[in-house]
């Protein structure tokens, strides 16, 4: 009954070739002309990440290029996480390269054991492995900062690092700004033995957190500001979640990040464009590094792509944990949000986020895509995957007045269906039982007293089809005292029924879903729709919070047909008529069913 999950694509060294051509983009032009140019060819790789000597140990790299996903474990990874994740995992599958998992652990107030475990599953799900090998554990910052503090101490005797007293304050005003060149630390003219001791002091917890840093010494004027002398290093006493307490210094963000990339021996380090105007800080770290033969050659480079602005979506984690923790949601899952963990409790598929993330493409300019197109690539994955299944989400009871005299007294037809009407070639679909008799539940919406112009369903004397059941003729309906609708009436049409010779000679304009009384079973359905009114919900400085869809769940009591009862956990369907839903991975249990509206059969959102 569960739908085939896409079979896993590792991007591994021995991957091969993709059998459909790939769009090309800018990134695919630049590996294809360093293969071309030979420009990683000389590169060796020992099996473990290290330095210079290290890899100079090793074997020519079997791996044509490497790339890297590098999340920092701070939280839980959202839609834009998982277009990097398929750009750089994809590249590497697709040109026999090799994509690394790193985590950028080397903010450890803000770094938890959660977060690693649930980007460790995110991308499993997505269907990649990484580091070379299925059962490979992903690396980490945090174990290379033993060779980051010695390449800080390279630094400090060459020259190209000093220790910094300012204040923060005096750091902030001192560099300047965009009109105006930076001034000098009073402490830039050090000498390197006077920096590597106060340094070494730093190490060894002498000094206050926040009292000192270590900058690179490169040029205060620069008319990029990330060059006026950044900091590489600060005191900050806190535990981390994988090193302890062994550190009180941490090297900051800009300094580790390209270090890691040496000594992984990463060739295209790809990353979104926030990070372009550090390019010229990587470069020159990386330049330092190697010619004083700490790190292998050639370094990695560096190349910035669009991040992924998607409407009615927001991807700052402040505000995801504000909605978490304001509980505006039920929790980092919750179907509405946009992290991998709430798009797969959603009922996305993994294969369905690797087609979005291939049709949006790769540039360098920042564009805007609709959420219709992540919506439309579920639909295209499903429609040939998910099992068809009979479902009435606001029903009524339909009375057939004349079954007992057709059929005979409590009489249960058996009726069947295809679960899948388009089936794979080669592959036939399961079959769908159910049974007919005395009393059906049908959608309220399908029956109307007085009939609006175009109305084909049920009214007085209009017949339409039971879908896999037979020809019926509406003969009324029963009402309250407050003249609402409790029962449609109803009488069927003898010799009728879909499938059995003659079934077509009474011919109708409209055929309705519908749950037999007998068999119908009780589910819990949970209608989701976009978390935001708003396209750009935080856009201009907005409150995101006021965008929010009053609307964005409904939950129902609905009917749906036997065989639904079966459904797993994360088993897929589509309710006919309705739209594709999952059983929810978290409550959904036999005896218990829970679904989730993924996604609507069409855009309702659409202008």
């Amino acid at each position: 009954m569960s739908t085939p999950s896409p079979a896993n694509t590792a991007a591994t060294a021995t991957s091969a070739a993709p059998e459909t051509v790939k769009p090309s983009n800018f990134l695919r032009q630049i590996i294809e002309h360093d293969l071309e140019k030979g420009t990683y060819t000389t590169r060796r790789w020992a099996g473990t990440p290290g330095d210079a000597a290290h890899h100079a140990q090793g074997e020519p790299d079997p791996a044509k290029i490497r790339t890297r996903f590098p999340p920092e474990p701070n939280g839980y990874l959202h839609v834009g996480h998982a277009k990097s994740i398929c750009i750089n995992f994809g590249l590497a599958r697709d040109y026999g390269g090799i994509c690394h998992l790193r985590f950028d652990d080397t903010n450890p107030e803000k770094e938890d054991t959660e977060y690693v475990n649930s980007i460790i599953d995110a991308v499993k799900w997505l269907g990649f492995d990484w580091n070379g090998a299925p059962d490979a554990a992903p690396y980490q910052a945090s174990d290379y900062f033993n060779f980051m503090y010695r390449a800080a101490e390279y630094l400090i005797e060459a020259g190209h690092a000093y220790v910094d007293e300012q204040t923060v304050e005096q750091i902030r005003i001192n560099r300047g700004d965009f009109s105006k060149p930076g001034v000098d630390s009073p402490f830039r003219s050090r000498t390197p033995a006077e920096n590597l001791a106060r340094f070494r002091e730093m190490r060894d917890g002498k000094h206050e957190d926040g009292s000192m840093v270590l900058r690179a010494k490169i040029d205060m004027a620069s008319p990029n500001i990330n060059m006026r002398d950044p900091a590489i290093y600060r005191i900050r006493r806190a535990t981390h979640h994988n090193t302890g307490d062994t550190w009180c210094i941490y090297p900051m963000y800009t300094y580790a990040h390209p270090i890691e990339d040496a000594l992984e021996q990463i060739t295209h380090s790809l990353c979104t464009l926030e990070f372009e105007d550090q390019r010229p800080f990587y470069d020159w770290l990386l330049e330092r590094l190697t010619e004083g033969g700490l790190l292998a050659s050639p370094p990695p480079r560096q190349y910035e792509f669009a991040r992924l602005n998607l409407t009615y979506v927001i991807t700052s984690k402040r505000k995801l944990a504000q909605l978490v923790y304001d509980h505006k949601v039920s929790g980092w899952d919750d179907p509405r949000m946009p992290t991998i963990v709430g798009l797969r409790r959603r009922g996305y598929t993994p294969a369905s986020i690797q087609t979005f993330a291939e049709r949006i493409g790769v540039t360098k300019s920042d564009s805007w895509i609709d959420y219709s197109t992540l919506e439309g690539c579920l639909r295209e994955d499903l429609e040939l995957k998910a099992h068809r299944g009979m479902a009435v989400l606001n029903p009524v009871k339909l009375v057939l007045t004349n079954w007992d005299d057709v059929m005979g007294a409590g009489h249960l037809e058996p009726c069947t269906l295809p679960a899948l009407p388009h089936p794979p070639e080669g592959v036939e679909s399961p079959v769908r039982h159910f049974t007919i008799g005395k009393e059906v539940w049908i959608e309220r919406e399908d029956f109307e007293e007085v009939p609006p112009k175009g109305y084909k369903r049920l009214f007085p004397g209009n017949k339409v089809r039971l879908k896999g059941g037979y020809v019926i003729e509406c003969t009324g309906a029963n009402k309250d005292a407050n003249g609402n609708i409790t029962e449609v009436l109803a009488t069927v049409v003898p010799d009728t029924k879909s499938g059995t010779p003659g079934a077509d000679t009474v011919k109708v304009k409209a055929a309705i879903t519908w749950v037999g009384v007998a068999d119908g079973v009780n589910a819990e359905v949970r209608m989701y729709d976009r978390l935001f009114l708003d396209a750009h919900p935080d856009a201009g400085g907005k409150d995101f919070i006021e965008s929010l869809n009053p609307n964005s769940l409904k939950v129902v009591t609905a009917i749906v047909e036997p065989s639904l009862a079966n459904a797993k956990p994360d088993d897929k369907f589509q309710f006919e008529r309705h739209g594709y839903f999952v059983a929810d991975r978290v409550d959904h249990a036999a005896g218990k069913p829970v679904f989730n509206l993924a996604v609507g059969l069409k855009d309702s959102w659409g202008k």
